[in-house]
């Protein structure tokens, strides 16, 4: 079962907030370690007192360039990064497996909010499908983890826990003997979709989309399942694994050499002098520890479906999903607490929730963005005005039509609008504001060039004057305010 520590460490305050884990022996890594940290003291010891006591001088002298040997070539094993990114990969996985752990709660919900019926044979459809499902994820526990094959060994075991029937079993049996290659873990989702669309024909789901929802969520739980089988069937390579495991114990055995205090040494390796390593090895001790560690931690987590401490609680999870299901399906179907007004119905929403006195010291005010202290003076906030556009003599000379702007000014436009004669010689009345909004969304010179050259026999002059408008005491965008126009023949 997974070591939980979190809620000793909510708050951190004053030195080593994580100093109060170092004493826990459950999980911790004083008891994955202490076996290889005996041995490897073992073996240093035993080499350290035959050099010592039971050596000859010509003896000691190979022994001596036997450890400056091995302390010589000790660093050229990428112990670090080989150890850390293989431990990367490990944590991830574990993540990432557990993450992948279907629940039935979705489903359950699904069910008791589509499949009516509170009479014995609705009840029936919603637990039996229920059942089926938390089946299938216990099939799956019984191929992945040790702890959940303990507990159901055979199809009769799970008889007996009442996930299964007599006649479900005999179903089974028959498709493993005709077809024995593979597992039918799947058989359960294939009950559980029969079911639901039975109860569509009996008109216990009133919809087809209903349908479908509760298919997908089978098909999706069923791919969870697959996914866990395939992390259990597709490991991290086998090559990798080895290779780490080498780098880690070679490592170590070259340092049970080559960290020995011997007499005579190299200059290069005057620091194998010091007295105190001739009593205990502390800082070579601290280094396994943290590398035979690393290690550790990485077998531990490779199969979270194990019998170790941080292991997930997979027998724990097979009761915990069949008692849920059966209580949304079935307990809580169409149940709900009367229907009255909350205590903020006249309010519409509350102005804060009340505090306790015990957590009156956390009570928190509206966050606020990054530029919320940012002030702009009222004279650096008045937009600036673009340089003057002359346009002349745009178009046909001989057409008479002339442009001239001047510092353009954002404006409503206004148009006074004449008397035009249509084709037919006919005179109309246009509407002031309709032509004025016209003009107005056109918004281009060139539009309005083009209407007047498509009428033949037509000349017209547009002026253009500048008019500035002033909104809140501010000059507004320069644009151009169409002012007149007149068309004559």
């Amino acid at each position: 079962m997974t070591v939980t520590y979190t809620g000793e460490v909510a708050t951190c305050r004053g030195f080593g907030c994580f100093l109060k884990l170092l004493f826990r022996w459950r999980g911790s890594i004083y008891k994955l370690v202490w076996p290889d940290l005996a041995m490897f003291l073992l073996l240093y010891y035993t080499f350290n007192f035959v050099y010592r006591f039971f050596l000859d001088s010509d003896q000691k002298k190979v022994f001596e360039d036997l450890v400056m040997y091995c302390e010589s070539y000790s660093d050229l094993i990428p112990l670090s990064f080989v150890l850390g990114f293989y431990v990367s990969i490990v944590m991830q996985r574990w993540w990432n497996q557990y993450v992948s752990i279907p629940w039935p709660d979705t489903i359950a919900v699904f069910v008791s909010s589509n499949i009516h019926g509170q009479d014995e044979r609705g009840r029936v459809m919603r637990r039996t499908i229920m059942r089926y499902v938390c089946l299938c994820l216990t099939m799956i526990f019984t191929m992945i983890s040790p702890r959940v094959k303990k507990r159901f060994p055979t199809l009769d075991h799970f008889v007996e826990a009442g996930l299964l029937t007599d006649n479900e079993k005999s179903i089974m049996n028959d498709l493993n003997n005709k077809f024995p290659r593979h597992s039918k873990q799947w058989l359960p989702i294939v009950w559980a979709a029969s079911i639901v669309t039975r109860a569509r024909k009996e008109g216990r789901i009133r919809d087809d989309f209903a349908v479908k929802t509760i298919i997908d969520e089978l098909n999706k739980f069923r791919g969870q399942c697959g996914l866990l089988l395939s992390y259990d069937s597709i490991s991290v390579p086998l090559v990798y694994t080895q290779v780490v495991t080498l780098a880690v114990y070679s490592y170590f055995i070259t340092c049970i050499m080559g960290r020995q205090w011997v007499e005579e040494i190299d200059e290069n390796l005057q620091k194998q002098r010091n007295s105190i390593d001739l009593y205990f090895p502390i800082f070579t001790t601290l280094q396994f520890f943290f590398y035979i560690g690393w290690l550790k931690v990485a077998e531990s987590l490779i199969n979270p479906f194990g019998e170790d401490d941080d292991d997930f609680e997979v027998n724990w999870l097979v009761d915990r999903n069949l008692q849920v299901s059966y209580l949304i399906v079935d307990e809580m179907h169409h149940e709900h607490p009367e229907l009255i007004k909350d205590h903020y119905w006249d309010e519409v929403f509350p102005a804060q929730l009340p505090y306790t006195v015990a957590s009156e010291q956390f009570r928190e005010e509206h966050p606020q963005p990054s530029t919320a202290n940012i002030e702009v003076p009222n004279s650096a906030a008045e937009y600036s005005v673009l340089l003057s556009i002359r346009i002349d003599d745009i178009g046909d000379h001989a057409s008479g039509i002339q442009f001239s702007a001047g510092p353009k000014r954002r404006s409503i436009s206004r148009v006074n609008t004449r008397e035009r004669m249509t084709p037919a010689g006919s005179a109309t009345s246009m509407n002031t504001g309709s032509q004025a909004s016209s003009l107005h969304r056109s918004g281009s010179v060139p539009s309005v060039i083009r209407q007047l050259f498509s009428r033949e026999g037509s000349t017209g002059t547009i002026a253009a004057t500048q008019t500035p408008v002033t909104v809140d005491g501010a000059v507004a965008s320069s644009w151009f305010v169409l002012t007149d126009c007149v068309l004559h023949d």
